[in-house]
């Protein structure tokens, strides 16, 4: 069975060769020190020849000895923090299924293998308060490593340290701070390495990205951009095979994030190299989007439904809709989960790492970046104004659905320009960017109304074949008329306060 736990956790390295827990005694809010079990942990770390997975901050390994003895695979959620998906042991060292789908995305097909065993002699503090909860647990470790190196057994000598390592329990994340005070008077020091493992290794912190200016180039602001949300493409994918709350999205919007910059920074990045590339993203993004539109869709009507006084609920309504919140969620959750496993991902992902290492650079992308992404950001406007200006012109109908969905799409394409533009242009690109957030909010709403009622319709003609009353969905139909309309009436005024010439000249640059 799997487990999951999160960790909040600081490892400090001692001064001088320690060769004891410093004293914990008088640190604030501890009212008393316990002993906590001593025990032997005989961790085998793995991870692909090229150490894909440490490099990113993560680690996989198969731990005997404590209390959770098992596999472990960590994933970085922040500052200090982890979360821990853990397995039994089994009776094999091959990595459970279950962990390699989860770290796919990272090894990319190649070959788990074992790099590092580690050996821990670990002794325990228990931090209580005077209500006797425990606040964090202080261990105390002796660490032998090893080196696993299957063409060369031989290489490695053991490497050996001593380290502290301070685990959260019950208490609120800036107890660690006053620990941390403590164990400094002590003279211990934060520990450079994210984990033991990155530290056997060499592994250090990745570097901070540079700080982006006036005198930036284009190509170097837009390679960052495309850097950061590809790493959060990539990050994301262990939580949507999870199924955890928002990671569907997320990696929807990081998926349309990229595929928006490459059409819109075409002077900057060889479309003829990319063109490709932005129809994987096309591709990826609408196996994402099947299974956000059922996310939004299904909370939408179950919300709707909620807010009708139950003499209005005839008949079964809500199991109705339960049945086919089920039947779609298995349907779109198959797909990607397909998808997701396909080599046809895997291909994209690496091809994502490719433009980054050999990216298609045109003459504009070594000109000033101010310059260049305003004019595109400009570009992008443009185009929304014409859609908005068609829609708006439009008479009420299904055609006029059709273009303000249109112009959402654009108003999210000039969204992330400005995003993208926002580390060079400042706080104009990030006022422009919310004016636009405003804009495809209200247009987002009138879509999800329009595709609201499409799936109350197909619900009231299977309540009526079924024999059912179909009044409550007619009802419901009615209430998401309206709040479409209500979204159009406010369409025009929201657009004038978008398009203020003015206002374009000040937030583009």
């Amino acid at each position: 069975m799997t487990g999951t736990v999160q960790e909040i956790e600081r490892k400090y390295e001692t001064a001088g060769g320690t060769p004891a827990l410093p004293p914990l005694d008088g640190i604030e809010g501890v009212a008393e020190v316990a002993d906590g079990p001593t025990a032997t942990l005989d961790a085998t770390y793995y991870d692909t020849a090229d150490l894909r997975l440490v490099t990113h901050g993560s680690t996989l390994r198969r731990r005997t000895g404590g209390g959770d003895a098992g596999w472990h695979l960590k994933l970085p959620v922040g500052p200090d923090t982890r979360e821990e998906i853990r397995l039994p042991l089994g009776t094999g060292t091959e990595v459970p299924p279950q962990l390699a789908a989860l770290v796919r995305a990272r090894t990319r097909g190649r070959p788990l293998l074992p790099v590092v065993r580690l050996v821990s002699v670990r002794e325990v503090r228990l931090l209580r308060d005077a209500e006797g909860r425990t606040l964090a647990e202080v261990a105390w470790d002796r660490v032998t490593a090893h080196r696993i190196d299957r063409s060369a057994p031989e290489v490695a000598a053991p490497v050996e340290w001593a380290e502290v390592e301070v685990e959260l329990a019950e208490a609120d994340p800036a107890f660690l701070d006053t620990v941390e005070r403590h164990l400094a008077a002590a003279g211990l020091h934060r520990g450079a390495a994210a984990s033991k493992l990155a530290r056997v290794l060499g592994i250090g912190p990745a570097p901070a990205a540079a700080v982006l200016g006036r005198r930036t180039t284009a190509g170097d602001a837009v390679l960052r951009y495309l850097a950061e949300h590809t790493e959060q493409l990539t990050a994301l994918d262990a939580a949507v095979r999870r199924d955890r709350p928002d990671a569907v999205h997320r990696m929807r919007v990081s998926t349309r994030r990229l595929r928006s910059t490459l059409k819109t920074f075409r002077t900057v990045l060889d479309r003829r190299a990319t063109e490709w590339l932005a129809e994987e993203l096309k591709w990826l993004g609408a196996e994402l989007g099947a299974e956000r539109d059922r996310e939004v869709l299904t909370e939408r009507l179950d919300t709707r439904v909620a807010e009708l006084p139950d003499a209005l609920v005839v008949g079964p309504v809500p199991a109705r809709l339960r049945i086919r919140a089920v039947r779609r969620r298995a349907e779109t959750g198959a797909a990607l989960q397909a998808a997701l496993d396909s080599p046809r991902y895997l291909a994209l992902l690496d091809a994502l790492d490719a433009l980054a290492g050999r990216p298609p650079l045109l003459p504009a992308a070594h000109r000033p970046a101010a310059r260049v992404l305003s004019r595109a950001v400009r570009r992008d406007w443009r185009r929304l104004a014409r859609r908005m200006e068609v829609a708006l012109a439009a008479p009420p109908g299904h055609q006029r659905d059709l273009l303000l969905h249109e112009a959402r799409k654009a108003a999210k394409r000039a969204r992330y320009a400005a995003e993208a533009a926002r580390p060079v242009l400042g706080r104009p690109a990030k006022r422009f960017g919310a004016r636009l957030k405003a804009m495809q909010q209200l247009l987002g709403e009138h879509q999800d109304s329009v595709v609201a009622r499409t799936a109350l319709r197909e619900l009231a003609a299977q309540a009526d074949a079924a024999g059912e009353s179909a009044f409550s969905y007619g009802l419901l139909h009615q209430v998401e008329h309206d709040r479409a309309a209500t979204a159009e009436r406010q369409l025009p005024r929201a657009w004038r306060r978008a398009s203020r010439r003015r206002l374009r000249r000040r937030h583009t640059g």
